[in-house]
């Protein structure tokens, strides 16, 4: 049963980094138009602040270095997506997002480990860090539905990265198996609702995936009201 658990927490560190490299075409993209456009940043705060907390799970809690391992590396991927982002993005996202990563990323997650590592010892600590984990685990998980209402606005999925939602799917599904091998409902609980909350993604992107692009829909609603604003004459000059 060891070797199953290995073998399927090894899985789950290949899932989990494709999770966090899922992003790529995003950065790429937001790096080649210099903007964030209307892409969101709380889903890589959100799992910053998890991956971080975990990582620190991972470290105090004996015969978990597979989660530790890969949530380092969530952390250093998602450092470099937040730069990119604070980098890109116009004035008053930059601010918004500024704001959130002191407050969650440095001061939040400093004091929750401070206080767990000072203020309480043994099996106490590593179930103080595992609620907190489980919660924001969760918290992480359902962070890309915060641009749902912008996909039902505009009928498209242009701002919903699909690869993202996919390996949430992905990664909650192989950690719940994984926790349920080693009995870690901390692992388990919150990557069992994170499973149900990216099929609850994908169907989203299902339903919306053929709308058209917001850029493309915009154009047309311009080109729309540009053509009403001529007069009839000059439509029948256009289209002679």
């Amino acid at each position: 049963m060891e070797i199953v658990a290995l073998v399927i927490g090894v899985i789950g560190n290949i899932i989990s980094i494709l999770m966090f490299l899922s992003p790529v075409g995003t950065f790429i993209r937001i790096v080649k138009n210099q903007s964030t456009e209307e892409f969101d940043s709380l889903p890589y705060i959100c799992t910053l602040l998890s991956s971080s907390l975990w990582t620190y799970y991972g470290i105090i809690k004996p015969g978990s270095f597979l989660v530790s391992t890969t949530n380092g590396f969530g952390v250093a991927v998602e450092i470099i997506y937040m730069s990119l982002f604070l980098l890109f993005a116009p004035p008053k996202m930059r601010l918004k997002t500024a704001v959130l990563v002191v407050v969650l990323n440095v001061v939040f997650s400093a004091t929750a480990i401070l206080l767990a590592h000072f203020g309480s010892h043994g099996e106490m600590r590593i179930d103080v860090i595992g609620f907190l984990c489980s919660a924001l685990n969760i918290v992480m998980y359902s962070s890309p539905l915060s641009v749902v209402k912008t996909v039902v606005t505009t009928k498209s999925v242009e701002y919903m990265p699909f690869f993202l939602s996919l390996f949430f799917f992905l990664n909650g599904g192989v950690w719940t198996l994984y926790a349920l091998l080693v009995r870690d409902w901390f692992l388990g609980v919150p990557n069992g609702i994170g499973c149900l909350l990216g099929t609850a993604q994908l169907v989203i992107y299902a339903i919306y995936r053929k709308g058209k692009s917001v850029k493309h829909t915009a154009d047309l609603e311009e080109g729309g009201q540009i053509e009403h604003l001529l007069p009839p004459s000059a439509t029948t000059n256009i289209g002679e």
